[in-house]
């Protein structure tokens, strides 16, 4: 259930809380336990103590904190957490150009990668109705890669603002990654944060904005699903910054 929060305002003040576990991930908690357990029985010790470990990242990785998400008529969120690898203009992927799709000839690419200690639950970058999800099997490259934008396993996704503006945003299985699930459906109406998927054990996701866009993130900075704003529609103000 979404609240609406006004933090910037005095006054008030939130506490700090441990983040769920999504339940996509509860089952793989639970079987890394029993093994854990069944070790420890058996007298294995050293075993189950490193299964412990297991059983704690496993938890780790399905975390799925609360975020904050901004609101504005002209802001993009970040749909990952992770590292900005890379900003480049290019043409949208063939799934999802055309009339139907992205019909823009080009636009700009944020990606977004997501290391094995990242939340991967992914959300929508911005609010409306979603037009299009495909699906494409594929190979498990690094996602760091150029081209695991057309070689890896992925899913589009093509959302719809109020105005008519499309935005579209693809999750990139890795090395990693083996399973890529989707929590929407065409035609759900999303609001602007809201959890649409996550990669298992997975990697990268790009966002493709329209041309003209100025990204609000600089390569190398880290992301935060919901949270991050990484550009502003219609804005043409360009970032610098300092590695330090």
């Amino acid at each position: 259930m979404s609240t609406t929060i006004s933090s910037n305002r005095p006054g008030g003040g939130i506490k700090w809380r441990w983040p769920s576990i999504h339940p996509e991930g509860r089952k793989f908690v639970l079987i890394a336990g029993i093994v854990t357990l069944c070790f420890w029985l058996l007298g294995w010790d050293i075993l189950g103590w490193l299964m412990l470990g297991v059983t704690i990242w496993i938890g780790t990785f399905f975390r799925d904190p609360v975020r904050v998400t901004p609101t504005g008529s002209d802001i993009v969120i970040a749909p990952a957490d992770g590292l900005v690898t890379q900003i480049a203009e290019v043409a949208p992927p063939p799934e999802i150009a055309g009339p139907d799709g992205l019909n823009d000839p080009l636009m700009l690419r944020v990606s977004i990668f997501m290391s094995v200690f990242d939340v991967h639950i992914n959300r929508t970058p911005v609010a409306g109705t979603l037009r299009k999800l495909v699906y494409i099997p594929g190979k498990f490259v690094n996602a760091d890669l150029d081209k695991a934008s057309e070689e890896n396993e992925r899913q589009h996704f093509v959302v719809e603002r109020a105005d008519g503006v499309r935005i579209g945003f693809t999750q990139i299985a890795g090395l990693v990654a083996r399973r890529i699930l989707p929590f929407v459906s065409m035609g759900t109406e999303l609001t602007t944060g809201q959890r649409v998927g996550l990669i298992r054990f997975g990697s990268r996701v790009d966002v493709y904005l329209p041309a003209g866009t100025t990204p609000q993130v600089l390569l190398g900075q880290r992301a935060l699903a919901g949270e991050t704003v990484i550009a502003r529609l219609g804005t043409s103000e360009i970032l610098d910054g300092i590695g330090q």
